[in-house]
C-alpha cells in the first residue's frame, strides 16, 4: 500500500496532526510529501492544525471560498458566485490571503443583510509569501507584506542566511490553528528590504514572472534566423517608402512605424506593425509562453519581456535600417482626418529614422539644431504633415468627447546602482500625442474590419460606468462644489469629458480626474465587440503591440489567415475557442501586470523619499479616510497623514472631507507636509502636516 493511501486511511479513521502521522506512519518526508498531494488534490483537509479526510461530516454542506484579505483581527473570502463574506477574527484558523477554505456560512450575522462566516478547514493552503525579516526578543520573525502586521516565527533550521531588515520569500513550513502556532522558513533572500530594486525583485518573484525563459523557448528563438528574400514572397516591398519610428529614447522592443503623404487635400497613413505572428505559430513553445505571460512588464529601468529578446529586440524589432516583416494597416483619409477606406496586407519595410519622441517635438517646436534636423532629414517632409493631420484628429476627438485622464504618471530617475534619486511627472508632448492618434486608427480599422466579417477576434472593450460608482462621482463633485448633475442616469462620455476638460491646470484636477478613472468599468479584452466608452468608439482592439501584448498577436494571426482566403466560418470554427481563450487571460495578465507596475514604483518612490525624511514639501490633498489624510506631492509621491497626528475624533464628511480639532480638510486643498517615514518594502510613505489648516466653517 502506497503512503498516500496509508495516510488517507488513517485520516478516514480520526482527524490527525501531522506530527501524529509522521509518528504512526514513519518516513517523515514521504508522509509530508503525501499530505501535501493530498491536500492539493483536494482529498484530505486542514482544521485546527489536524488533517481531516475531505469527504467527512465536517466538509459537507461547507462553502469553498478563496481568503482574499487578512487584517488585524479579520478577513475577507471571496466565493465562487456572490459577495465576500467576512471573517471576524475568532473564527480565523490561522488562514492566510490566498488561502483556498472550507467556509461555513453564520445563521445570525451581526450587520443584517451581509455575509458573515467560519473557517471549517484550509483545503489549499498558500504556499509561497513575500516580505521582511524582522528581530524581536533574540528571535527571528517573518513579517509577510500582505498582513504587515503578522509575525511568524522563523525555524532556526530554515533561515537561509536570512537577517534582520532582509527581503525574502518563505513558506510556512508549519501551520498551527492560531498565528503564533505558524512556523516560516526562507525559501529565497533577496537583500535589504531598504533597496527598492531588492524588493521589486521579491515582488516579481511573487507574481511568478521572470526575465528567465524555459530553456524550450529559448531553443526555440535561437532557430529564428534574420528575415530574408524567401520571406518577401507574397508580400507587398515598401522598403522604398520613407517608414520610420517615433519612441522613447530607451526603447528596444519597437514594434510600430509609420509614414504620410498627401493625397489631394487628404492623406495616405500607414501604420506598419512587426509581424510577430510570422515568427510565433500555433502550438508552438514560444506560443504557449507568450500566451502564459499575456504582456510584457515595465518598470524603471527594466523589462519582463512576453518574449525572447531575440524577437523582441531581434527579428521582430523595426530596428533601423532593418529589413524587417510587417504587418501594415494602410488608409486613406479625407481632408477632416476621417478614414474614407483601409486595407491590410502583409509587407516588408526598413526604417529610415529610429526617431525619439523627446527629437520630433524640439523639431516640430523649431529648436533642433542641425545636428538633429540632419539626422531626420529622410523623413522631414512628413512631420509638418503628421502635425496637420494630428491637429484634424485632434479636433475629432475633441467632438466626440474621449476622455483624456491625467494620470500623474512618474519618470523614475537611477543611479548606476539602481537606487531612485529624482523623479519627473511625465509629460506627453505633441509628439506623443501624434503616433497615440495613428495607432488609435489602425487599431479602430482592425476591429471594423473583424465586426464587419463576423470574424473571431479579440476586442478591446470598456463598459460605461455602474449606477452605484456614478452615484459616487457625483457626491465627489458636489463636495467639490462642482454641478453633480447628468442629463441621464449615466452621464455620456461628452459630459465626463467637459468635466475632465473644466479641471485641467486646477488644483481640483488630480482629484476629479481619479475620481472620474476610479468610475469608470475597468477595459478588458472579449471575443465579442462592445464599443469602447473611454474612447467613445464602436470598434477597437489592440492590433499596434504585438511584442509587447498577447491580444495583438491573437488578432494578427487571425487577420493574416483571413488575408489569405479563409472565410468566417473556417475561422470561427479554427480560432473561437481560441479568441475567448485569449480574451480571458490576456485580461487577466493585464490586471496582474498592471498591479506589479504599481506596486514597483510605489517602491521606488518611497526609497527616494527615505533620503529626504523631515524635509517639508508643498503637496495637494488628493483623498481622506478615517485613516487621515492622503496627500500628492508634485513629483507624484503620494502618502498619508494618519488621522492620530491631528487630533482627537476625526470626522469624516461624506468620504470626501475630514474634520479635526477645529480645521478642516478637503480634496484639492494645497497643503505643506513634511516627510516623517518611508517604508520602501511596502511602498509607503507618511506625512505630517507641517502648516495648520483653514479652520473649519
Amino acid at each position: 500500500m502506497s503512503v498516500r493511501s496509508k495516510v488517507l486511511r488513517e485520516l478516514e479513521k480520526k482527524p490527525r496532526r501531522l506530527k501524529e502521522l509522521k509518528e504512526k506512519l514513519g518516513n517523515d518526508k514521504k508522509v509530508q510529501r503525501a499530505v501535501e498531494e493530498l491536500a492539493a488534490s483536494g482529498r484530505i483537509c486542514q482544521k485546527n492544525g489536524a488533517w481531516f479526510a475531505a469527504k467527512s461530516g465536517l466538509a459537507k454542506n461547507a462553502l469553498p471560498c478563496r481568503i482574499v484579505k487578512l487584517g488585524e483581527g479579520f478577513a475577507f473570502a471571496s466565493q465562487p458566485e456572490g459577495p465576500d463574506v467576512f471573517i471576524p477574527g475568532r473564527f480565523l484558523a490561522g488562514v492566510m490571503p490566498g488561502d483556498e477554505v472550507l467556509m461555513k456560512l453564520s445563521d445570525a450575522p451581526r450587520v443584517p443583510d451581509s455575509l458573515e462566516g467560519e473557517v471549517l478547514a484550509v483545503t489549499k493552503p498558500r504556499d509561497s509569501f513575500v516580505g521582511t525579516v524582522a528581530q524581536e526578543g533574540g528571535r527571528l520573525w517573518f513579517v509577510p507584506d500582505d498582513c504587515p502586521f503578522l509575525r511568524i516565527q522563523i525555524k532556526k533550521s530554515a533561515v537561509g542566511g536570512a537577517g534582520a531588515g532582509d527581503k525574502v520569500a518563505a513558506e510556512l513550513i508549519e501551520r498551527g490553528s492560531d498565528y503564533a502556532d505558524h512556523r516560516a522558513g526562507v525559501a529565497v533572500r533577496f537583500g535589504s528590504a531598504e533597496k527598492a530594486r531588492q524588493c521589486v525583485r521579491a515582488l516579481v518573484y511573487a507574481a511568478g514572472r521572470s526575465r528567465q525563459f524555459p530553456d524550450k523557448v529559448k531553443a526555440e528563438a535561437r532557430l529564428l534566423a534574420e528575415p530574408g528574400p524567401a520571406d518577401f514572397k507574397k508580400r507587398r516591398d515598401l522598403r522604398a517608402e520613407p517608414i520610420f519610428t517615433i519612441d522613447s529614447a530607451e526603447t528596444k522592443d519597437i514594434d510600430d512605424a509609420i509614414s504620410l503623404s498627401a493625397d489631394g487635400e487628404g492623406w495616405r497613413l500607414g501604420v506598419h506593425i512587426a509581424d510577430v505572428s510570422h515568427y510565433v505559430r500555433p502550438g508552438t513553445a514560444l506560443d504557449k509562453e507568450a500566451m502564459e505571460r499575456g504582456t510584457s512588464v515595465y518598470y524603471a529601468d527594466s523589462v519582463l519581456p512576453m518574449l525572447p529578446r531575440q524577437l523582441s529586440n531581434g527579428v521582430c524589432s523595426l530596428n533601423e535600417g532593418a529589413d524587417r516583416l510587417a504587418f501594415s494597416c494602410l488608409m486613406r483619409l479625407d481632408k477632416q482626418g476621417v478614414v474614407q477606406e483601409f486595407s491590410f496586407e502583409k509587407t516588408v519595410i526598413r526604417s529610415r529614422v529610429k526617431g525619439v519622441y523627446s527629437e520630433v517635438n524640439a523639431l516640430l517646436a523649431g529648436s533642433a539644431d542641425e545636428a538633429l534636423a540632419k539626422k531626420y532629414a529622410p523623413v522631414a517632409p512628413q512631420l509638418p504633415a503628421m502635425e496637420r493631420l494630428y491637429r484634424q484628429l485632434e479636433k475629432a476627438r475633441a467632438a466626440r468627447g474621449c476622455l483624456d485622464i491625467e494620470s500623474g504618471e512618474a519618470k523614475l530617475l537611477l543611479d548606476e546602482d539602481g537606487r531612485c534619486i529624482g523623479l519627473e511627472k511625465r509629460q506627453r508632448g505633441l509628439a506623443e500625442r501624434m503616433i497615440e492618434e495613428f495607432m488609435l486608427l489602425a487599431n479602430q480599422c482592425a476591429a471594423r474590419l473583424a465586426r464587419r466579417h463576423k470574424l473571431p477576434f479579440v476586442y478591446r472593450i470598456h463598459e460605461s460606468p455602474s449606477p452605484e460608482k456614478v452615484q459616487r462621482l457625483q457626491e465627489l463633485l458636489r463636495v467639490a462644489g462642482l454641478d453633480a448633475r447628468f442629463r441621464g442616469e449615466t452621464p455620456t462620455v461628452v459630459e465626463l469629458g467637459a468635466l475632465l476638460d473644466a479641471t485641467r491646470d486646477t488644483p481640483l484636477e488630480r482629484a476629479i480626474h481619479m475620481g472620474v478613472l476610479r468610475s469608470m468599468a475597468k477595459a478588458r479584452y472579449e471575443p465579442a465587440p462592445m464599443g469602447h466608452f473611454g474612447l467613445a468608439l464602436e470598434d477597437y482592439a489592440h492590433f499596434t503591440s504585438p511584442i509587447r501584448r498577447y491580444p495583438d498577436l491573437a488578432i494578427h494571426r487571425i487577420l493574416s489567415e483571413y488575408l489569405a482566403g479563409a472565410g468566417a466560418d473556417k475561422l470561427t470554427a479554427k480560432y473561437g475557442d481560441f479568441a475567448a481563450e485569449a480574451s480571458q487571460r490576456s485580461s487577466a495578465a493585464e490586471a496582474s501586470a498592471l498591479q506589479l507596475e504599481r506596486a514597483a514604483e510605489s517602491c521606488y518612490k518611497a526609497e527616494y523619499m527615505a533620503a529626504h525624511l523631515d524635509e517639508t514639501f508643498d503637496a495637494r490633498v488628493s483623498g481622506v479616510s478615517r485613516a487621515g489624510v492622503f496627500v500628492e506631492l508634485d513629483n507624484t509621491v503620494e502618502g498619508l497623514v494618519a488621522a492620530e497626528t491631528l487630533s482627537a475624533d476625526p470626522e469624516l464628511t461624506e468620504g470626501f472631507s475630514l474634520r479635526a480639532g477645529g480645521r478642516r480638510w478637503q480634496l484639492g486643498d494645497a497643503v505643506r507636509v513634511k516627510a516623517v517615514a518611508a517604508n520602501v518594502a511596502l511602498g509607503r510613505v507618511d506625512f505630517v502636516f507641517a502648516e495648520k489648516a483653514p479652520a473649519a466653517e
